[in-house]
């Protein structure tokens, strides 16, 4: 903390003025009037929004106050504990960490190596089986084709899910353009594959079986333990995509018999930027690397590794293998706050993805007879997200909710609430109060809940054709 005032102070008396600093706060400011109105709103500026509450103009909207951030599986806030450590590593231990033959490059080398370390901790690894990259997709990009095109003239069948995240599932389709065959498991009900359809579709030439821990839309935990001891047992290395997963619940690649391990470190309050793979040296899993360069990370993912970002990954799983188990008690009190706060004042309301197999943090609603999009317009005072960061651009319902079986007029009206380290129960009473406005809002301006409201069921009139 002391490195951060230094900074702050040094930053503050030099001659760039004026200078502004951000105080560290997820939390919205919606107490008190806004002062006066900033000028009207100019495409062609493009300024951050302030964070005292002024009223905010920014891609054509305009918003009372900075939103409650409830969109956690999207990214974290970084700790203020992971910047002190990497500041240091910003300022003056620059030094590259491939430099050997002078001090900066060599205090620089142990930092990534004690990182390296931490992260490995976390989830019963040995330090010289992590691999740095720029985040989970990269990661899963290495693992998928890696795989695959180094044992490309043995093995030509991948097993993935149909609830992947987007570049798991990519990464197979470019496969099969390559011939390889890829069998995409539907999941139950829950969220959850079924163990014995995964079984049977492992055949003598399946190169790898990849499957999420923890889904990023709806936060459901596949049974890792189970499906490491069918891999195991046919001798099928094992990818599991654990971006959602590191530091939110317990990870142990011995006991899970993990092959290849996808990392994030902005999805535990970590940077963005950086991410890592975890792969298995006994049995050894071989990949071929996917770039080419320098030879870093033993050949297998060439660039220089960024010091900063590493020690903020390594500083974020340090804390969560502190803190799991107090933020896992605490988030579990938030978000049974919120679903209590919100399904004792609406009826319509549905859970997607299992309440028993889940981790917390993530709550994903569906909203009878309410229009997505107009809900989302209508929350712009909470940051919440209709599903995946990466596909949010698209007006296509949630391939996970439709391979969950929700029919298409609810997956258009979800919503996924992300609770975290920093959510407060004053931000969440806050969330529950503008969502049971805003769907009644809608409501009253919806003829098919004017007909629930008479006992009349949608589904059952037979509607004209003109």
């Amino acid at each position: 903390m002391a490195t951060t005032k230094l900074l702050v102070s040094k930053l503050s008396t030099s001659c760039l003025r004026p200078c502004f600093f951000r105080s560290f706060s997820v939390a919205a400011s919606y107490a008190g009037p806004p002062p006066t109105a900033p000028p009207p709103f100019s495409p062609e500026v493009n300024t951050l929004p302030p964070d005292d509450g002024t009223t905010i103009f920014m891609k054509g909207v305009q918003i009372s106050a900075r939103p409650i951030y409830l969109d956690m599986q999207a990214t974290t806030p970084v700790d203020p504990r992971v910047l002190d450590a990497m500041l240091p590593y910003l300022c003056h231990r620059y030094g590259n960490p491939h430099s050997r033959n002078h001090l900066f490059g060599w205090e620089s080398d142990l930092a990534v190596d004690e990182a390296r370390s931490r992260i490995a901790s976390l989830f019963n690894a040995s330090p010289k089986e992590i691999i740095f990259t720029s985040g989970a997709t990269e990661s899963n990009n290495i693992s998928v084709k890696g795989v695959m095109h180094f044992y490309k003239d043995k093995k030509r069948h991948v097993i993935t899910s149909q609830t992947e995240h987007k570049c798991v599932l990519d990464s197979c389709r470019k496969l099969q353009q390559e011939g390889f065959d890829v069998t995409y498991l539907p999941v139950k009900k829950d969220g959850l594959i079924d163990l014995d359809q995964l079984n049977a579709a492992i055949r003598p030439d399946t190169g790898l079986v990849s499957i999420m821990a923890v889904n990023n839309e709806i936060g459901v935990i596949q049974p890792l333990e189970e499906i490491g001891q069918i891999c195991k047992a046919r001798n099928v290395p094992f990818h599991t995509d654990a971006a959602q997963a590191l530091g939110k619940i317990p990870l142990d690649v011995e006991k899970m018999n993990i092959s290849l391990m996808s990392l994030s470190g902005h999805k535990i309050y970590g940077p963005k930027g950086i991410g890592a793979l975890y792969i298995r040296r006994r049995p050894r899993v071989r990949v071929e690397p996917q770039m080419n360069g320098g030879g870093q990370e033993r050949g297998l993912r060439s660039g220089t590794v960024p010091t900063p970002l590493v020690v903020g990954m390594g500083a974020a799983c340090e804390l969560a293998m502190k803190e799991m188990d107090y933020d896992t008690r605490r988030i579990c009190k938030l978000q049974e706050r919120l679903l209590n706060g919100i399904c004792s004042k609406l009826d319509g309301v549905e859970v997607n993805g299992s309440m028993e197999h889940r981790y917390p943090g993530n709550l994903n609603l569906s909203f009878a007879y309410v229009e997505g999009e107009s809900l989302l317009m209508g929350l712009k005072e909470v940051a919440v997200s209709s599903g995946s960061a990466c596909t949010s651009a698209s007006l296509e319902p949630s391939y996970v909710l439709r391979a969950l079986g929700v029919e298409e007029d609810m997956a258009h009206t979800s919503i996924r609430y992300g609770i975290g380290r920093f959510t407060t129960e004053r931000e969440v009473d806050r969330a529950v109060d503008l969502t049971v406005k805003n769907v009644e809002r809608l409501r009253e301006m919806s003829p098919l809940y004017e007909l629930v409201k008479e006992g009349i069921d949608p589904k059952s009139i037979q509607w004209a054709q003109h």
